[in-house]
């Protein structure tokens, strides 16, 4: 398959030929999150020039300052999304409760989980940030509007995930099961372009993420993991280079091109980690794995096989290259 004018919807058409019962639902949803991704690109990259910086002055349901483009990325995707036909019911990291759709359009049997603008706290300093996306099937009746537990499925049960990066270069990113594909938008055309097809993660990393201000709240087993990446040996192993933006988005973008492992764990003052399985972790982790790669929660579970307790639930995460996620697991399994 040739990249030149690859466009999503074009690729996603394709992709949906090789399921010969699909029906064509989920790459309509599909679209109208590129759609949706377009259009919050367009507002990061002038948001310099027009009144969208700055906080609201409100919170989130997670405690946090709110950015005006948190705002408009939140609503934009649910303008977005909620009059397709395709969907039972949204979440959203920005919303407390779930996000209903409006009637005649709630039918759909598909879920939408999203953080419509993650890293946000670096959008004044012009950092990249994104937006990622998680899809499941419903497990509520057919013909009835969504319910919560139709969002707290896990995250083996995702049919689809993804992010859109709004750096120097607007990339989505996505995987339906097989495979994971990367898309350039090119502004001159205004679509979607394939830039990066089938995407591994290196298997070998040599870049690990994670905020060591944090170092005095780790537990003993992550503080000798990050002290043998950054000492060599005399068997030539090279030690690693330390890489973290602060945009979960960014981080794992670059590690999935070169190979690393991005860390959020628990320790002393979040002992939850601070990370949300539902909108971070889990499509994360979906992502991950179709590319070769691990994500595990530091207390011997995949990421992708914990049950969600609630719509914001916290969990740790150890996500990226295999090798450095099984090197992880070993020395934080033995940790005092």
């Amino acid at each position: 398959m040739s990249n030149s004018f690859m466009t999503i919807q074009r690729h996603i058409m394709e992709e949906e030929k090789k399921h010969p019962k699909a029906t064509g639902e989920l790459s309509a949803l599909l679209s109208d999150l590129a759609l949706a991704a377009k259009v919050i690109s367009l507002e990061v990259n002038k948001a310099g020039l027009v009144d969208i910086l700055g906080y609201t002055g409100e919170e989130n349901v997670q405690g946090e300052d709110v950015k005006k483009l948190d705002i408009f990325s939140h609503d934009m995707m649910i303008h977005a999304m909620n009059h397709g036909g395709h969907l039972a019911v949204m979440a959203s990291e920005e919303e407390a409760e779930i996000i209903r759709i409006p009637d005649r359009h709630n039918l759909g049997k598909y879920v939408l989980l999203f953080d419509p603008l993650d890293g946000s706290s670096n959008i004044d300093a012009n950092v990249s940030v994104g937006t990622i996306f998680s899809i499941y099937k419903r497990i509520s009746a057919d013909g009835t509007p969504g319910t919560v537990e139709d969002c707290l499925q896990p995250g083996d049960k995702q049919v689809a995930a993804g992010y859109v990066l709004y750096g120097s270069s607007t990339i989505m990113v996505y995987t339906a099961g097989d495979g994971v594909h990367g898309f350039t938008l090119d502004p001159a055309f205004g679509e979607f372009l394939l830039s990066h097809n089938n995407i591994r993660i290196p298997e070998k990393a040599k870049i690990y993420s994670l905020n060591e201000g944090n170092y005095k709240y780790w537990r003993s087993g992550l503080k000798e993991y990050i002290k043998y990446l950054q000492d060599a040996d005399d068997r030539g192993r090279e030690p690693y280079t330390s890489r973290y933006i602060g945009s979960m988005v960014a981080d794992i973008h670059r590690n999935m091109l070169y190979g690393g492992i991005f860390i959020y764990p628990a320790d002393r003052r979040s002992p939850n980690g601070k990370l949300r399985l539902l909108y971070e972790c889990n499509p994360m982790a979906f992502l991950v794995e179709q590319g070769g790669g691990r994500a595990i929660d530091g207390r011997g579970n995949r990421i992708l096989a914990l049950k969600p307790e609630s719509l914001h639930q916290r969990v740790p995460i150890y996500i990226g290259s295999k090798e450095a996620v099984d090197m992880a697991e070993k020395f934080i399994s033995n940790e005092e």
